[in-house]
């Protein structure tokens, strides 16, 4: 059909061509991500069916659906079967969260950092080993049997979670990213699709995006993942694996009801699916549920991560894999990161077999709660969402504002927080809310200054 048909007719996005540039799918593909980058194409436009927007280019249906496949994989684009394609709402938000430089001004409530009560006992410790005799081992390549050791204060640190599991499945990464990281790039090919909350934990949307993983959202209800959405999205969204965050979610700050977590598994088992558990949270809640990992023990891969319930410089997580996905996600980490600090495995382990962990955990849980007790009093709850020992709130804000506008005017006030858009999955309206990270504020005072800032601008 020639371009002329089209002159009057209502297309949402009608590209320019130059067949100079070759391939034209890639060509294609650049030009839809400039017009989004620029505006042109705003987030949750409806893109015009590929058939309709290749007969406007006088081009093949193939090149089109290239086009766009690669656009999908870029995160810029979100398809769902009998909607059609959008503009993914995430597609120009910054999702990398913690800046290269804190600005002096600002207040800290966006990167969502624990506080800093484990710092005087974790010193004490660390301090402790460098004073030994030989203490400066640590500061080479661990050895065999330091791991064996080390392994087995993970398995006594998953046992406070409920994951049952065993030295030979426990392997060491250098944080909750670093973990999850490396089992996507060893249990996914280019292209393969997983499922994920709505809104969900930046730091999978990057690494999903760095590997060419899709992510496809899964709709809540009752406040947390739907297993009849997901049940959908396994029969028709192709999807290979899911990860999930049962326990205070990021950042809808919900807990996975059991029945909720026994319905996950039971459709994983059914669907082969992968799971990947995220359990930075479990240990500062007061009642911890049993995973999802106890459900499905042959599907998840279980990641205890330290820099929530211990220190955020503390880069160190422990992961439990079934025997069916060890070796890919054991090769994967070598890759990545050839071993873990020595003396960052040794501290951990050294914290929990002598109880030092349980002790900082109880110093987190008791600061975070007072910290929540001054959120409660300037903020309302019913629109704050969130638990007495969580690290961070969900702020639903009025209708005047949206979630980015209100991160940029708290900024300009000297407060920094994170909108919803930030964590929006593909074409997900992003929540009109912002996520306040209630420890990172390095003192109480800080604090309550900033809550008396967001108070008054709401």
């Amino acid at each position: 059909m020639p371009i002329n048909s089209f002159e009057d007719y209502p297309m949402t996005w009608k590209p320019t061509l130059n067949r100079v540039d070759r391939p034209i799918y890639q060509a294609l593909a650049k030009q839809l991500e400039c017009d989004i980058k620029e505006g042109r194409l705003v987030p949750g436009t409806k893109l015009p069916p590929q058939r309709e927007l290749a007969d406007y280019l006088d081009v093949n249906l193939s090149t089109i659906s290239k086009s766009f496949k690669l656009a999908e994989l870029k995160g810029l684009i979100s398809a769902t079967i009998g909607s059609g394609t959008y503009v993914s709402y995430d597609a120009i938000s910054n999702a990398y969260l913690l800046s290269e430089e804190k600005p002096k001004h600002l207040i800290e409530m966006g990167a969502l950092l624990s506080d800093r009560v484990s710092y005087g006992p974790l010193h004490d410790l660390l301090q402790s080993m460098l004073q030994e005799s030989d203490g400066a081992r640590w500061f080479g390549y661990s050895r065999p049997g330091d791991t064996i050791w080390q392994k087995d204060a993970g398995v006594k640190l998953l046992k406070y979670a409920g994951v049952e599991t065993t030295r030979d499945q426990i392997l060491l990464a250098n944080g909750g990213q670093n973990a999850i990281t490396a089992t996507l790039a060893g249990l996914c090919q280019h292209g393969d699709r997983i499922g994920v909350d709505h809104h969900t934990y930046p730091g999978l949307k990057t690494a999903a995006a760095m590997l060419g993983i899709q992510l496809v959202p899964i709709r809540s209800e009752t406040d947390e993942m739907s297993p009849e959405a997901l049940l959908y999205a396994c029969k028709n969204d192709n999807i290979k694996g899911l990860y999930i965050l049962p326990d205070y979610q990021n950042p809808m700050t919900y807990t996975m009801s059991v029945e909720t977590r026994k319905a996950i598994a039971e459709i994983a088992i059914k669907y082969n699916l992968f799971i990947i558990e995220n359990g930075m949270f479990h240990s500062i809640q007061d009642k911890v549920l049993p995973p999802v990992a106890a459900y499905a023990p042959g599907h998840t891969i279980y990641v205890a991560s330290l820099s929530k319930s211990m220190a955020p410089g503390l880069r160190l997580a422990y992961v439990a894999v079934p025997y069916n996905f060890l070796d890919t996600t054991r090769k994967a980490l070598y890759n990545l990161n050839i071993s873990v600090s020595p003396l960052f495995a040794e501290l951990a382990a050294r914290a929990i077999v002598s109880g030092q962990f349980d002790n900082i955990v109880g110093l987190h849980k008791e600061e975070t709660k007072a910290r929540n007790q001054l959120v409660n009093h300037y903020l309302d709850k019913e629109n704050c969402l969130g638990g007495e020992t969580g690290l961070f709130r969900w702020l639903h804000l009025p209708n005047h504002y949206s979630g980015d506008q209100f991160e940029q005017i708290a900024e300009a006030q000297g407060v920094q927080v994170y909108s919803g858009g930030r964590f929006a999955v593909g074409n997900v309206a992003p929540a009109n809310a912002v996520r306040l990270a209630i420890c990172a504020p390095e003192t109480r005072a800080e604090l309550e200054k900033a809550l008396i800032t967001l108070k008054r601008l709401i």
